[in-house]
């Protein structure tokens, strides 16, 4: 089976404007955009598996994504990534409190995070997201650092939209 190209993209866009005297508003005009593409594969600037899914957890309930042989991807395969090389988690809106990344009890995923217990919130809707595109990526290592933890805070259930891109080799 082969991921065909797909595309990372984070772009913000803004104007910046003040008024003045005699009609005159005078703008700043900010683009700021990072783009790579992968092609199917496991080198640079190549991925061969994605993750893909909508996920509910009840209050102060958390799960621990396998990154390493227990996930199944759309067409009903089961994944095992080597090498993380995007990771995008969406909150809902209406979620009534944040969602924590990371800090798996064990076995965590490090990834960009910097140490298996190191955290990022997303914000009831907001979003985290992180890519590179070099043929390291982020390295999963099956039973020792393959575990990716989404903790729900306090108040309610909190979905969340997961996209994970990488490499099997």
């Amino acid at each position: 089976m082969a991921l065909d190209t797909q595309k990372v993209i984070v772009q913000v866009l803004a104007k910046l404007t003040k008024a003045l005297d005699l009609s005159v508003t005078p703008e700043a005009v900010i683009s700021v955009k990072k783009e790579f593409a992968l092609t199917n594969g496991t080198g640079a600037n190549q991925a061969d598996k994605i993750f893909t899914d909508q996920r509910t957890l009840a209050a102060g309930v958390s799960e621990d994504l396998d990154l390493a042989g227990v996930l199944i991807d759309a067409l009903g395969d089961v994944i095992t990534f080597a090498r993380i090389k995007a990771l995008v988690v969406i909150a809902a809106a209406a979620n009534p409190n944040n969602i924590v990344v990371g800090n798996a009890a064990a076995n965590g995923f490090v990834g960009p995070f910097g140490a298996a217990t190191h955290t990022h919130s997303v914000r009831p809707g907001g979003f985290y997201a992180w890519g590179c595109s070099d043929a390291t990526g982020y390295p999963v290592t099956g039973g020792t650092a393959d575990l990716l933890k989404i903790l729900a805070g306090a108040g309610g259930n909190h979905i969340y939209d997961i996209v994970i891109i990488g490499a099997s080799a």
